[in-house]
């Protein structure tokens, strides 16, 4: 999820206006700089070696006094980098499924971006990411409404065009399960099948299905 500074995230955004809540000046840049930073250090680091706050702030050409000004802790930062990372996807795959006429062909796009969290490309970054969490487990966003939220999004529109009666609901059901998938893979370091990729779909599509509103 490689990404060059230029408009404000809607993490960094939102970071950034809570601790102007508390002081005057604008921090959006404070906070995407320490954003791209930890997305750079970690990268470069992978799953060998913890990124230290230390060398965050010094590739972001910034202070402590500036990382604490936003952060309580690391595990905040990944967190933020993990959600703005959630946000990025979500962007590119809107861009996708938009071209697809039908709605098995949007939740198809939208299967596969998850699914390629856990493909060769994507792992290394992502399972470098992740390794710095103190709790693995509720860093992929399965469990976590707000992070997983902009990803089920792209899903109410062709869940609702196969007839969903609670489209919001299938949709959060549908990607707690899938990211739940992506989740193992990245922890044994196993790619998806195309068999399980195509089992993955019949099941996103037949619950949409299966919820439709009686007629």
């Amino acid at each position: 999820m490689e990404s060059a500074i230029g408009t404000p995230s809607r993490v960094a955004t939102r970071i950034a206006a809570q601790t102007a809540g508390r002081r005057r000046p604008d921090y959006v840049h404070e906070v995407t700089e320490l954003i791209e930073a930890a997305r750079k250090v970690i990268d470069a680091s992978g799953t060998a070696a913890k990124a230290r706050v230390a060398d965050i702030v010094a590739v972001a050409g910034l202070s402590n006094d500036a990382f604490y000004r936003h952060f309580p802790s690391k595990d905040a930062l990944v967190a933020a980098l993990i959600e703005d990372g959630v946000e990025r996807v979500a962007a590119v795959l809107a861009r996708r499924m938009a071209k697809e006429p039908a709605a098995e062909g949007k939740i198809r796009c939208w299967l596969d971006g998850a699914l390629s969290q856990a493909d060769e490309t994507q792992a290394a970054s992502t399972s470098a990411i992740l390794s710095n969490s103190s709790n693995f487990n509720t860093a992929i966003p399965t469990g976590d409404h707000s992070a997983k939220r902009p990803l089920a999004e792209l899903l109410h529109e062709p869940f609702t065009l196969l007839g969903s009666a609670t489209p919001e609901l299938d949709a959060e059901l549908v990607t707690h399960a899938v990211y739940g998938r992506v989740s193992g893979h990245l922890k044994a370091g196993t790619r998806p099948t195309p068999d399980e990729a195509d089992r993955l779909l019949r099941f996103c599509v037949s619950t949409a299905r299966d919820s439709a509103a009686p007629k």
